[in-house]
């Protein structure tokens, strides 16, 4: 399952919980673009409980939409994740050295308050 919403104006929860499949990840997408269209120096929450690899057909959606994905990355000043697997930690702050502009930092699934407290400093 991935699903998008929008607490608050220039924030977005991210939840990818389990397997995903070419309809929930085309749909999960959709409402992340949607959802980002109006958003500028925002943060988002992305919350990873249980992680499975998506399905090749997921994976062929999302490389199909990567440049509007990329688009996206300027939208945001920070993004938060929250996940107890200590491989996903590792590669959202490999992934957030890489690209410019966006500070990602990695917390533990119980610590919800201090990454919301770390979006909003």
């Amino acid at each position: 399952m991935l699903i998008v919403t929008k607490p608050e104006p220039n924030c977005l929860d991210v939840t990818l919980n389990g397997k995903v499949d070419a309809a929930a990840m085309r749909q999960g997408l959709d409402d992340l673009m949607a959802l980002s269209e109006d958003i500028s120096d925002g943060v988002m929450l992305y919350r990873i409980p249980e992680f499975f690899m998506p399905s090749f057909a997921a994976i062929g959606g999302e490389m199909a939409r990567l440049p509007a994905l990329f688009g996206l990355l300027g939208k945001f000043n920070r993004c938060a994740v929250l996940t107890d697997a200590a491989w996903l930690k590792s590669a959202a702050e490999i992934k957030g050295s890489l690209f410019g502009g966006i500070d990602i930092r990695a917390f533990d699934l119980d610590q919800t308050a201090e990454a919301k407290a770390w979006l909003r400093a």
